[in-house]
């Protein structure tokens, strides 16, 4: 057996003044004031300090058991916190100090008002949170975040964040339920749109990147989001891909795959951390107390906020883990969860808890400080009305840099599946084109779930970008063929004749935006409805023809595949769907996305992902009694990391700074790339790894680096990379990281089916 080495792993502007008054004597240091002398200004309000800490500790010694818990109610706007408005009544709860924030509340008078109540008529002016599901984009929306993640571009990304930061806090938010980080395996799920697909590393990347982009660099400043890393953990992994469902997985799956991205988010600084609905191993999230207070808080060191998902906590009740809300209650504050989102356990249930003493008030006083740090830190106390300015809130909305960022954002995230002849690029100079298709006039699909406050007239569609882009002498003819989810075929005919009469046919299929996202999970990986007999029937009438797939999650196409010679993945891609597709259908942009999730050839595939495991008897067409099906292939219709281009790239010359190193020596990779064909163009140069032998089992390859690179016709570039000892550690026999000598193997390619490999040694 190998040997192992272990390895480290107050009311109005007088209430300020008195309330800095009142600290003042009591001798912390003094808060200062603002030029009006309108309110206390803490030191260094975006780190954490000692000036910070008693500012918050005094406040917390004069609030009252009530006021505490106040501070982590959340509340929500009408219909789960769709609109804008707060619900009627609530202005009562402000004065008491019952509310500490706000979910789907926005707009930049409104939320002042609020806010007004909150700091000038309630006993300690303690300012209120106002939060936001701000996934990919506010009012200027980009594309969904499994789009995006399919750019391989973390710069990108971060920016797309940042954007959308700099417009939520002009509309008065402080606080994004974002970025969703849990890795999904199994395409049903409806909520595999909303992440990064199913590789930890690309994902963990991707969740620092999202963290930076909406937190910022300072938090003090006035267009900074707190982030959300979440559902913590395991959403996932949710059995048969059915939202709120069990997720039963070992503690290596869940430390190996689950965990990475929510520690790369921890070590990007992120706020704060929304617990999952599901239950682990038969303890709902909200409850377990093993990952959400010993490894979060204890091993990781996350200080800031635990919140719950949407009534998490007391439906802990129907889990069957809690006879009522009280109990539901006290499992939740027990498990570091502390803010209560909408259910009101905790405002409610906990006061009679701890007064009879069931309840420590230790743990409600944590999570308070909790709660008010993060208040600290965002600069509301020394300016509670600073994220609601209406000149702010005007000028900062679907400015024309956003909009362009959301079209070069959605160019990236763009993947080029299949281009045989080459049938694309088109020429812009067509005499006749058909543009076919259920969704390729449809704005809202355009903008996919989860848009925040964006809008369908926001929205460029497929069809329009097309028309703007194609020669003044190009006729363009356009039939919806049949309604995206719908069994009829009447409009079949139509389209029929408008492609019969074209040059070339874009179909445009997928998905409408109801069928992903929360709750919207699916059974079947086809196309919907009778798309798939509209394709058959426009594939018929012989002209050169392109599929585009608008969706947010992997879809069996194996039909398309087969018999349609261009194949794009364009997902959601936001407001500027049309002019995005359409700069990559027509040339003007080489695509360069790759896909962050494998594609199943059909359903029965599912779970189907790159990084799986050899077993003992791994896939051999030759050999019958071998882990595989009996109708179909081994491979997926496309795998992981898979992506075309108008050009061709080459590899060559894959070199290893080492052949033989100590578990603690860098290992420097290198490849040279060629761009051998005669456009410019991007390509995404990925490093993968494998143990070839270890104590436990290993994947047979897990991603580790990539790059994504841009090239002149021609024109070589070598592209280096830097491996450490934690690229080679991993979880041993006892969970805890190990490197262990022996053989690896590196591999250096286009996607995780297409490698140059390369093999070193670790040594003792």
């Amino acid at each position: 057996m190998k040997s192992v080495a272990r390895i480290a792993n107050l009311s109005g502007k007088g209430r300020w003044v008195r309330l800095a008054i009142v600290l003042a004597l009591a001798g912390y240091p003094s808060l200062g004031l603002s030029a009006e002398g309108a309110n206390p200004t803490p030191s260094n309000p975006a780190n954490g300090s000692p000036a910070m800490d008693q500012f918050v500790d005094s406040l917390l010694a004069r609030m009252t058991l009530e006021e505490k818990l106040g501070q982590l109610n959340q509340l929500a706007g009408p219909s789960g916190g769709a609109g804008p408005e707060a619900r009627a009544g609530t202005e009562a709860d402000i004065r008491a100090g019952r509310i500490g924030s706000f979910l789907g509340v926005y707009g930049a008078a409104h939320t002042r008002e609020l806010q007004r109540i909150a700091v000038e008529e309630s006993r300690l002016g303690i300012p209120l949170l106002f939060a936001h599901d701000v996934i990919h984009g506010f009012r200027t929306i980009f594309p969904v975040p499994l789009a995006e993640a399919a750019s391989w571009d973390p710069e990108a990304v971060e920016r797309a964040a940042r954007i959308a930061a700099i417009e939520a806090t002009a509309h008065g938010l402080h606080w994004t339920y974002a970025p969703m980080v849990d890795i999904a395996r199994d395409p049903r799920w409806g909520r595999v749109v909303e992440g990064s697909g199913e590789d930890p590393y690309l994902g963990s990347v991707m969740a620092a990147a999202r963290v930076r982009g909406f937190q910022g660099a300072d938090l003090a400043a006035a267009d900074t989001l707190l982030a959300t890393a979440k559902h913590f953990v395991a959403y996932g992994a949710a059995e048969g891909g059915r939202d709120y469902n069990t997720a039963d997985l070992s503690d290596r799956t869940v430390q190996e795959i689950y965990l990475p991205p929510f520690q790369a988010a921890v070590n990007a600084g992120v706020q704060t951390i929304m617990t999952a609905f599901n239950e682990l191993a038969g303890v709902p999230m909200h409850a377990h107390r093993r990952w959400t207070f010993d490894l979060l808080r204890r091993d990781w060191g996350f200080a800031g906020v635990v919140v719950s998902d949407y009534r998490g906590i007391l439906e802990m009740v129907q889990h069957g883990v809690a006879q009522d809300g009280a109990a539901a209650g006290e499992l939740a504050i027990r498990a570091g969860v502390d803010v209560d989102m909408v259910s009101e356990s905790y405002v409610r249930q906990l006061p009679g808890l701890v007064r009879s003493g069931r309840v420590p008030e230790s743990l409600v006083d944590e999570a308070v400080r909790r709660v008010l740090r993060a208040k600290y830190r965002l600069g509301l106390f020394q300016d509670p009305y600073r994220y609601s300015d209406s000149a702010r809130e005007s000028s900062r909305t679907l400015r024309a840099e956003h909009l362009a960022f959301a079209r070069e954002m959605a160019r990236k995230s763009i993947v080029l599946l299949k281009n045989g002849g080459p049938t694309l690029p088109l020429a812009k100079d067509l005499r006749t084109l058909a543009v076919i298709g259920p969704l390729a006039d449809d704005a809202e699909s355009a903008l996919g779930p989860w848009a925040a406050a964006g809008q369908p007239g926001d929205a460029i569609t497929p069809l329009v970008g097309i028309r703007q882009a194609v020669s003044a002498g190009t006729r363009v003819l356009y039939e919806k063929g049949a309604e995206a989810d719908g069994s009829d075929t009447g409009g079949f005919a139509a389209a029929e004749r408008a492609a019969r009469e074209a040059d070339a046919v874009i179909l445009v299929l997928g998905e409408p935006r109801d069928m992903s996202g929360e709750a919207h999970n699916r059974s079947s990986l086809d196309l919907p409805g009778v798309q798939q007999q509209l394709a058959e029937r426009i594939v018929a009438a012989g002209k050169p023809t392109v599929a585009v797939l608008m969706n947010g999650r992997p879809l069996s196409t194996a039909w398309l595949d087969g018999h349609v010679p261009a194949l794009v993945e364009a997902w959601y891609l936001g407001v500027q769907t049309g002019p995005a597709l359409a700069d990559v259908l027509f040339g003007d942009v080489n695509p360069g996305g790759k896909l962050p999730v494998s594609v199943p050839r059909t359903v029965g595939q599912v779970p189907i992902y790159y990084n799986h495991k050899n077993t003992g008897r791994p896939p051999d067409e030759r050999d019958h009694y071998t882990s595989k099906y009996l109708d179909l292939p081994l491979t997926p219709l496309y795998p992981f990391g898979h992506g075309l281009s108008y050009t061709r790239f080459a590899y060559r010359d894959l070199r290893l700074g080492a052949a033989r190193l100590r578990r603690s020596d860098p290992l420097d990779v290198s490849v040279t790339v060629t761009n051998s064909g005669s456009r410019a163009g991007d390509e995404v140069v990925q490093l993968y790894l494998r143990d070839e032998v270890a104590s436990v089992t290993r994947p047979g390859l897990a991603l580790r680096r990539f790059q994504r690179i841009t090239l002149a016709p021609g024109e070589s570039r070598t592209v280096s990379f830097t491996l450490h000892a934690d690229d080679l550690a991993f979880p041993g026999a006892d969970l805890q990281p190990v490197i262990e000598p022996g053989f690896f193997t590196v591999g250096v390619g286009t996607s995780s089916a297409e490698l140059l490999k390369a093999r070193f040694e670790v040594v003792e």
